[in-house]
C-alpha cells in the first residue's frame, strides 16, 4: 500500500541504512523480495549495520542472504564503519552461522579481508569457539 501512495524504497538514514536493511536484519523474505523488485538498492552503504547483506548474515537469516546475493549484493562489501565486525563473512564466522559462512565465500567472499574487531574471518569465529 505505501509503494502504491510514491513511498520511496532508497532512503537513507541514520540508524537503517535503507528499507531493505531494515527488512534483511528482521529475515522478512517477503519484504526483501518487494523491495528488491520495487528497484531498492541492493548495496546501499550506511546505517547500524552497514548495508542489508551484512545485517542479513549477522542475523543468521540464510533465505534473505541468499536472496541478496542473486540480487547482486557485494559479497566483500565493508560493514558501518566502527562495527565489530568488518564485513558480513565476519560477522557470520562471529556468529557460527555455518550455513552462511558457505554461502558466502561460494559467492566469492575474500577470507582474508581485515576489518573490524577481530580482522578477519577466522579471528572472528576462533574468538566464538567454531571452526
Amino acid at each position: 500500500m505505501l509503494l502504491e501512495q510514491g513511498a520511496s524504497v532508497n532512503t537513507l538514514g541514520a540508524e537503517y541504512s535503507s528499507e531493505l536493511q531494515v527488512a534483511a536484519e528482521g529475515g522478512h523474505q517477503q519484504v526483501v523480495e518487494m523491495l528488491l523488485n520495487a528497484g531498492a538498492y541492493v548495496n546501499a552503504q550506511s546505517g547500524y549495520y552497514g548495508n542489508a547483506l551484512y545485517a542479513a548474515s549477522c542475523q543468521g537469516h540464510e533465505q534473505v542472504v541468499k536472496m541478496l546475493l542473486d540480487a547482486g549484493a557485494d559479497v566483500n562489501a565493508p560493514g558501518e564503519e566502527g562495527r565489530f565486525h568488518g564485513n558480513a563473512l565476519q560477522a557470520a564466522s562471529y556468529k557460527g552461522h555455518e550455513q552462511i559462512v558457505k554461502l558466502l565465500l561460494d559467492n566469492g567472499a575474500n577470507v582474508n579481508v581485515q576489518g573490524g574487531h577481530c580482522d578477519t574471518a577466522l579471528q572472528a569465529a576462533s574468538l566464538m569457539g567454531y571452526k
